[in-house]
């Protein structure tokens, strides 16, 4: 994700538009002048485009105007005292056009909305949070936002991480609280299973997980004050929310005890070479009994990266077993190499 400069191949200005709108109410021509580099006549004839497609909504006039979703619903409310599954019961209630979810993607939203809002109300410290609701291209677009401490910037200090990309790297692991007496971290992680699209942006950051593609990436985001969580449910979904629980939940003892970690996720210009880039990745993955390690997108890895995760990791922490997926041919080679070290320490 590009925070400015202009668009890179691929990138149109209907996407760069939708995409300002996954982290921000409105936005106005200047933000895509800064993000695009086109001309000022480029841009007003594409938001032009999206206004007759009914994709956007002009507010205010000349200098003053700025460009949002038609909304089905807006709310900003008082963060004291309010109850998440009552803003959701409104939310139906006065929302005709919810019903048209099936019974899936039902359940995935009010498990979602529920979750994410209670997130903003137990852990922002915001004074208000505003809830919208819009749609496109037959996903319903849910977006939640405060103006807190922000979420990377509260687990960094609550966890005593180096940084807010270890934060969001811990986030995406699951199990991840900062108040654990009342939460058990699994909300932003299952929600983030469940749903077609979820983004959650902070402090400059912003973690994107795209379901419908199996991919998922972290990048920078002018969201700096509060959080922004959007994601999007399609109204025909396939997926199961059970089905999500079922895949990292025992089958027996029904605890979160299992979990999937994206390498990709750790590789921000920094590759896959030493030790202490996997012991940043496994931190904390003792807290499961079985990890899956995604390899999806990684080129290469170093020996001693490998070494130190399925070997010495895996010998200090028995009880928790990695599972590595997902390798190219250079990946599997050096990653076999390391599992068929770690089996003769133990033999």
């Amino acid at each position: 994700m590009k925070a400015q400069g202009r668009l890179a191949r691929g990138e149109t200005i209907p996407w760069l538009v939708h995409d300002l709108l996954d982290q921000q109410a409105e936005l106005s021509i200047g933000q895509i002048l800064e993000r695009s580099g086109l001309t000022r006549q480029a841009i007003q004839y594409h938001l032009k485009k999206l206004i007759e497609n009914g994709e956007l909504q002009p507010v205010g006039a000349g200098r003053a105007r700025r460009y949002r979703r038609p909304l089905l619903f807006e709310t900003t409310v008082a963060a004291k005292g309010l109850q998440e599954d009552q803003v959701w019961k409104e939310l139906r209630s006065s929302i005709a056009d919810l019903e048209e979810l099936n019974r899936n993607a039902k359940r995935i939203a009010n498990y979602a909305f529920t979750e994410m809002l209670n997130n903003a109300i137990d852990h922002s410290g915001s004074d208000t949070i505003r809830t919208t609701l819009a749609r496109r291209d037959g996903r319903f677009v849910f977006m939640i936002a405060d103006e807190g401490i922000g979420a990377f910037e509260h687990v960094r200090r609550q966890a005593n991480l180096e940084d807010h990309l270890a934060a969001i790297q811990e986030i995406s692991k699951g199990k991840m609280t900062t108040d654990p007496k009342r939460h058990t971290g699994q909300g932003i992680f299952f929600t983030s299973k469940a749903v077609d699209w979820f983004s959650i942006a902070s402090n400059g950051w912003r973690w994107l997980v795209d379901n419908a593609r199996a991919d998922q990436t972290i990048g920078e985001s002018h969201v700096r004050r509060g959080t922004t969580v959007g994601f999007e449910i399609d109204r025909d979904t396939e997926r199961e929310l059970d089905e999500v629980f079922d895949e990292y939940t025992d089958e027996d003892s029904l605890a979160f005890d299992r979990s999937r970690t994206t390498v990709s996720l750790f590789e921000f210009d920094v590759p896959f070479v030493s030790r202490s880039e996997a012991k940043r990745l496994a931190r904390n993955l003792e807290r499961f009994r079985e990890v899956v390690v995604d390899f999806k997108g990684v080129e290469e890895v170093g020996q001693g990266f490998a070494d130190e995760l399925f070997r010495v990791w895996t010998a200090a922490h028995p009880e928790t077993r990695l599972v590595p997926a997902n390798m190219d041919t250079p990946v599997r080679l050096i990653v076999e190499r390391a599992l068929a070290d770690a089996e003769r320490s133990q033999s």
